[in-house]
């Protein structure tokens, strides 16, 4: 059997994907499932391209339902630690300067599920997080990126 993989996910990102979950099994299977009925009712299903497209799509559907669901099973809630913000753990941000140019950049640390780089959430399995994980304040760190090595130095985690 396949390993089982852990989830990291803040509770906010757990429930957008309870969400899309409730949205697919609720709304988006019926839309396919009525798209199929009209396309068979055409006719001929061997040249009926809407037919395909609406099999293609409930087997998309069907697939993330099932991604969802073992996501949200195995799904493992970061707790925020308000205590020690010296340290980049998960679910924290950390502010950080590239050196030597100077450019400022900050990061949430999530998990997979929910990471979103334009929204300035990286997951935790990201080269850049797995060279800043277990930090502090003030280190200088080389972080192994595909376009090369590049240092930063953390100014703060929150």
């Amino acid at each position: 059997m396949a390993e089982e993989k852990t989830h990291y996910m803040t509770l906010e990102g757990k429930q957008k994907l309870e969400e899309e979950l409730e949205f697919l099994k609720t709304e988006k299977r019926k839309e396919v499932v009525e798209r199929i009925k009209v396309a068979r009712s055409f006719g001929d299903l061997s040249e009926n391209s809407e037919y395909d497209s609406a099999k293609e799509e409930q087997a998309f559907v069907e697939g993330r339902i099932s991604t969802l669901e073992k996501m949200i099973r195995d799904a493992v809630i970061i707790k925020e630690d308000q205590t020690n913000t010296s340290v980049v753990s998960l679910g924290k941000t950390v502010r950080f300067v590239e050196l030597p140019d100077g450019d400022e950049e900050e990061y949430t640390i999530v998990g997979s599920a929910e990471s979103d780089p334009s929204e300035g959430k990286i997951s935790n399995d990201s080269p850049m997080a797995q060279s800043l994980l277990g930090k502090s304040v003030g280190d200088k760190v080389t972080v192994n990126t595909p376009a090369g090595e590049m240092e930063v130095k953390i100014l703060e985690v929150k």
